[in-house]
C-alpha cells in the first residue's frame, strides 16, 4: 500500500497558504467582482497558492493536529489576507465616492445602476470613475504589487504568528483619511463649478423672472458637469494613480516592517 505521509505533511501548510491568499481575494478590487465566476476565482487562488508554496518557509505542523489547534492558525492567515486586501482596495472606493458626490451635485442622483464589482447600486458617474480607477490600478501595476506583497508576507509574517493586536489600525485610519481627501480632491472641481452655476442661475431667476430657468437648469447642470469632468479626467487619473501607488507602498512597508522587527 503506498505511503502518503510525505504528501500529507504538506496538506496543512498548504491549507494555511491558501487561506491567506483567500483573504486577499475577499477585498481586492476586481477579484471580488460578482461578474467573475467563483470557480475561476477559486482556481486562480489555488493556482497562486501552488506557485507560492514552494518558496514559503517550512512549517512544522504535525499530522495529528486537532481542529481547535488548526482554526486559530487559519484565522490568523485569513486576517492577514483580509488586512492586505482591505487597505489596498480603499482608494477604489474613495474614487467611487468622489464620483457619487459629482453625480449628486449634477442632479444624477436618481440615475443609478448596478455595480457588479461591489454588488450594490451606485451612481453612473461613481461607477464610471470606479472603472477608471480599476484601469489605473492595472496600469500602475497594482495587481503585481498586491501579489508580490502577498508573497513577501510569507517570509516576513510567520504562519500563526499574526494576531488581532498586530492589525495596523493606524495605517488603516490613515488610508481611510487619505481616501476621504482623495474623494474631495476628485469631486471638488465639479462641486465648485456646479455651485457657481447654481448661484448664477439664482441671480438670473431673481433679475429676470420671466425666464423659466428651472426648465433648462437641470440640463445645464448635467452638461456643465460632464464637460468639466471630460476636461479634468486626465488630472483625476493622475491624482488617483498617485494615491493608489502611495497606499500600495505603505502596505509594502508595513509587511517589510515585520522582517525588521524580527531581526531587531
Amino acid at each position: 500500500m503506498p505511503d502518503f505521509t510525505p504528501i500529507l505533511t504538506h496538506a496543512f501548510p498548504f491549507m494555511l497558504v491558501l487561506t491567506r491568499i483567500t483573504g486577499v481575494f475577499l477585498f481586492t478590487p476586481l477579484l471580488t467582482s460578482q461578474s467573475i465566476p467563483r470557480s475561476f476565482k477559486t482556481l486562480l487562488a489555488f493556482s497562486f497558492a501552488l506557485a507560492v508554496y514552494p518558496f514559503v518557509p517550512s512549517m512544522a505542523i504535525p499530522l495529528d493536529v486537532t481542529l481547535t489547534q488548526l482554526v486559530p492558525l487559519m484565522f490568523s492567515e485569513l486576517l492577514i489576507g483580509v488586512v492586505l486586501g482591505l487597505i489596498m482596495g480603499i482608494p477604489m472606493v474613495a474614487i467611487q465616492m468622489g464620483g457619487y458626490m459629482m453625480g449628486y451635485q449634477m442632479g444624477l442622483s436618481l440615475a443609478e445602476s448596478f455595480n457588479p464589482e461591489l454588488d450594490t447600486n451606485s451612481s453612473v458617474i461613481g461607477q464610471l470613475l470606479f472603472y477608471l480607477s480599476i484601469f489605473i490600478y492595472i496600469g500602475v501595476g497594482g495587481f503585481e504589487i498586491v501579489f508580490v506583497t502577498l508573497a513577501d508576507s510569507f517570509h516576513t509574517i510567520g504562519s500563526g504568528t499574526f494576531t488581532i493586536a498586530d492589525t495596523p489600525l493606524n495605517l488603516l485610519i490613515d488610508v481611510i483619511n487619505s481616501g476621504f481627501e482623495l474623494a474631495l480632491r476628485v469631486a471638488s472641481p465639479i462641486l465648485g463649478v456646479i455651485s457657481m452655476l447654481l448661484i448664477a442661475m439664482g441671480f438670473i431667476m431673481k433679475t429676470m423672472p420671466q425666464i423659466n430657468i428651472m426648465s433648462i437648469g437641470f440640463a445645464i447642470q448635467i452638461i456643465t458637469g460632464l464637460t468639466t469632468l471630460m476636461l479634468l479626467i486626465g488630472i483625476i487619473g493622475t491624482v488617483a494613480g498617485d494615491e493608489i501607488l502611495s497606499v500600495l507602498t505603505l502596505v509594502q512597508e508595513w509587511v517589510q516592517s515585520f522582517s525588521r522587527s524580527a531581526h531587531g
